[in-house]
């Protein structure tokens, strides 16, 4: 059965790939820091299980030591000057999309076949990893796809991946690694001393200091974590669930789409979420890197103040 764990295969693949790029570019001033760093990740999505938890625990250490440390050289040179992609662009016209639309066609397609395809009454693909299992495939064909429509070597999606993930650097893996630490939080009952805190320092039978305080938290814990679902097990935990559903009698289901809503508001408004705000400056080679984030702000905020007041009127 096709599941999670050749999805991490073929990322770890990925990953271990750059780092040998980045091993063998000699006019790379940190190469091998590079190499390193890339190959550490590689090593977490190939062999994770068999290092078990202290041994990852190692290997984030060392990440961690290797981006604190002087950081990592930065990207490589597009291989093309502006004029030239100018060119192609104007030479391809929308074809130039098909690509890009192709993961998420292959993705929605892939998720609804992959759960009902099977052979002698087995599943092929794991139906709780589907979707997963349907992004992999997707990036797979896509890849192959932009190098028969822009003719260039197998090669070049490495390549090129291996110069954006040098662009983001070491926040490429904040995602990840805040997801898990909303995990931890959640588990050690930050949660429940968040509610406890803000019961504290609310007004008493206040549904709309309990909404305030919610959509405000998701979005403030989302901004420090960089992720909405890791800031939704403590918000939920603290204020949503033992205040505005078990106190004030709101709806779960409400409570929860639009408390996602509002920290996917503070996703906009952080370096921390760094697929979303920094690899889109890195792609389009932005000299500042919070320039998208700077663009996003008042839309962000707007947002926020609608879901605040959408929480309140709908909740209950």
């Amino acid at each position: 059965m096709i599941g999670l764990h050749e999805v991490y295969i073929f990322t770890g693949l990925s990953f271990g790939a750059y780092a040998l790029l980045a091993l063998g570019d000699r006019q790379r001033p940190k190469r091998f820091k590079n190499a390193l760093f890339w190959g550490l990740i590689a090593t977490s999505f190939l062999a994770g299980d068999v290092l078990g938890d202290f041994g990852n625990g190692l290997l984030v250490l060392a990440l961690v030591l290797l981006a604190g440390f002087g950081g990592l050289a930065p990207a490589k040179a597009a291989d093309t000057t502006p004029e030239q992609r100018l060119d192609s662009a104007r030479r391809l016209g929308n074809r130039l999309f098909v690509p890009a639309l192709m993961l998420p066609a292959i993705t929605v397609i892939g998720t609804i076949a992959f759960k009902k395809l099977a052979a002698a009454g087995q599943a092929i693909v794991d139906p709780a990893q589907a979707t997963l299992v349907s992004l992999a495939l997707a990036a797979f064909v896509a890849a192959i796809v932009a190098v028969r429509l822009l003719r260039q070597p197998a090669s070049t999606p490495l390549q090129q991946g291996g110069r954006l993930m040098d662009a983001v650097g070491w926040a490429a893996m904040l995602p990840q690694m805040l997801a898990a630490l909303g995990a931890v939080f959640a588990v050690a009952g930050v949660g429940q001393v968040v509610g406890a805190l803000a019961a504290q320092a609310m007004p008493a039978d206040s549904r709309i200091a309990a909404v305030v305080v919610y959509t405000l938290g998701m979005a403030g814990f989302t901004i420090v974590m960089g992720n909405a679902f890791a800031a939704f097990p403590v918000m939920t935990a603290g204020i949503g669930l033992p205040l505005i559903v078990q106190r004030y009698g709101g709806d779960p289901a409400i409570m929860s789409a639009i408390g996602m809503l509002a920290g996917f508001c503070g996703t906009l408004m952080t370096p921390m979420a760094a697929n979303f705000n920094l690899v889109p400056a890195a792609l389009l080679e932005l000299s500042d890197r919070n320039a998208v984030i700077k663009a996003q702000l008042p839309t962000a905020l707007l947002l926020l103040a609608f879901n605040t007041v959408a929480l309140y009127v709908l909740v209950w």
